[in-house]
């Protein structure tokens, strides 16, 4: 595990963390997790992408949590949650899945962003997890094609295991340099959510949680085994999504046929629940009203 030093501290990166006064941390898996919790309703249930953490959901909890009883967990290694010796795809579905045992909750509808939508596809598939609603947003649920599939893990598995390199990346985070990593998604974010971003990205244990994360990535099995996937599905794309190309979503639907369901958003990036949180929630709303979760 990282020095406490390389990781962010709630009382210090978080001390005006969004959505502050619903967070509170427990211990689950061996692991001590910080969970956002608000509202009452239907559970509803917020996973993050790689390199995000809660802050991700700071305009969209709010909103969601008018109709929802709204769980987001920091990912184990992201934002202020302890890290994973191997931040595979199973071991995070399993660390995720403890935690949600430990919360007594059992999400009538799951949202996951990118890879956190391969998360909560890895928990239906096991049986952990069986909400009405699986929501994925510019959902990373294929591996890359050709090479890229095979040099990106590796690529990335070279640089989590070398110690220097997530110092390195955290002392080069500058403004101008988060803006543009951010920009390279196809996203344009306010001030705020730039901040956040440059916040985590100067830890270097958050940074190398990103980093394992990636390092450990496989999606061939989960590939293999989505056309299994029960829940409806209802996939929310950026038309400008610069990391995954917006056809990944409507080649997923056409495989699955009648149950996923595509909405495109035009002139959002791969960050769009952040750049139009209002919009984003209207969706995922009216999805939930579509399978009688509320009414």
């Amino acid at each position: 595990m990282a020095p406490s030093d390389d990781r962010p501290a709630f009382a210090r990166e978080g001390r005006d963390w969004p959505n502050r006064e619903a967070s509170r941390f427990v211990t689950a898996g061996g692991l001590t997790w910080h969970v956002q919790e608000a509202g009452e309703g239907p559970p509803l249930l917020l996973v993050h992408g790689t390199g995000a953490a809660t802050h991700s959901w700071r305009g969209l909890l709010p909103l969601l949590a008018r109709d929802f009883r709204v769980i987001a967990p920091d990912l184990p290694g992201h934002g202020f949650t302890d890290p994973l010796p191997t931040p595979s795809l199973p071991r995070m579905a399993r660390a995720l899945a403890g935690l949600l045992r430990l919360l007594d909750a059992s999400p009538q509808v799951a949202v996951g962003h990118s890879a956190g939508a391969a998360i909560l596809a890895r928990l239906c598939l096991d049986g952990a997890l069986s909400p009405r609603l699986l929501v994925g947003l510019n959902a990373a649920l294929k591996p890359f094609p050709g090479m890229a599939g095979f040099l990106f893990p590796a690529m990335a598995r070279a640089l989590f295991l070398n110690p220097v390199t997530p110092r390195v990346f955290a002392w080069s985070a500058d403004r101008a340099a988060v803006e543009r990593l951010i920009g390279g998604t196809g996203s344009t974010l306010d001030r705020t959510g730039l901040d956040l971003y440059r916040r985590l990205f100067q830890k270097p244990g958050h940074v190398a949680g990103a980093l394992g994360m990636m390092a450990h990535w496989d999606l061939a099995a989960l590939d293999r085994d989505l056309p299994r996937l029960a829940p409806p599905l209802l996939l929310i794309v950026g038309g400008e999504d610069r990391t995954i190309a917006p056809d990944v979503s409507f080649g997923l639907a056409d495989r699955l046929g009648g149950r996923a369901r595509v909405e495109l958003l035009r002139g959002l990036g791969h960050l769009a629940h952040e750049e139009k949180p209002e919009v984003v929630a209207g969706l995922i709303r009216a999805g939930a009203e579509r399978e009688g979760i509320v009414a």
